[in-house]
């Protein structure tokens, strides 16, 4: 007879993916994790495999949820409006979060060398922005929100680029470093 799992799978991805996000994958031990989850060791490889497996799902589930809440963001009236304010959202959180952790993601990128595997989510994840900034944008050119000469691929590409440097340098916020670069990002949008 098979024995039922003590925990919920769902709250200890959760809560792993917490702990990868503020300490990176090579800072973090199984030991971290054991201690972390309040799982033994052999329930978490049981469960999740090794920990780059659960590192990758850690990755996939907060790819999920961040595009989640950005297709929420920009697909609703005036696109233009709403990818300025995802801009000035993610500019918000890099200064006022007091773990300085930026985003999974973009710290994935940073440290993807050790982790097998997670080069194709950030890709993905990176893509999947670039997307549904391309497709507000073109929104909002349509609409006559955005001026027809500017090219909205190429302000997706540039503005996600943008986001990856506002992530890193949440790590080291400087309020008014962030608000000028977010001007003058927002200042292509007019």
């Amino acid at each position: 007879m098979a024995r039922t799992k003590e925990f919920d799978p769902d709250v200890a991805l959760r809560a792993a993916l917490d702990l990868f996000w503020r300490q990176g994958y090579e800072a973090t031990s199984m030991q971290d994790l054991v201690d972390h989850l309040g799982i033994a060791r052999a329930s978490i490889y049981a469960t999740f495999g090794s920990k780059n497996e659960l590192y990758l799902r850690a990755l996939e589930r907060y790819s999920q949820d961040l595009g989640v809440r950005y297709l929420s963001q920009l697909s609703g009236p005036g696109p233009l409006a709403a990818v300025r304010a995802l801009m000035a959202s993610a500019a918000r959180d890099a200064v006022l979060d007091p773990d300085r952790k930026g985003c999974f993601i973009t710290n994935t990128a940073v440290e993807c060398p050790a982790v097998d595997g997670a080069e194709a989510l950030v890709d993905g994840g990176f893509n999947g922005l670039q997307a549904m900034l391309a497709g507000a944008l073109v929104r909002a050119r349509d609409e006559g929100e955005l001026s027809p000469d500017k090219d909205p691929q190429a302000l997706a590409r540039f503005l996600v680029t943008f986001l990856q440097g506002l992530r890193v340098m949440a790590h080291h916020p400087d309020e008014r470093r962030i608000t000028d670069a977010l001007d003058q990002a927002l200042s292509l949008l007019a």
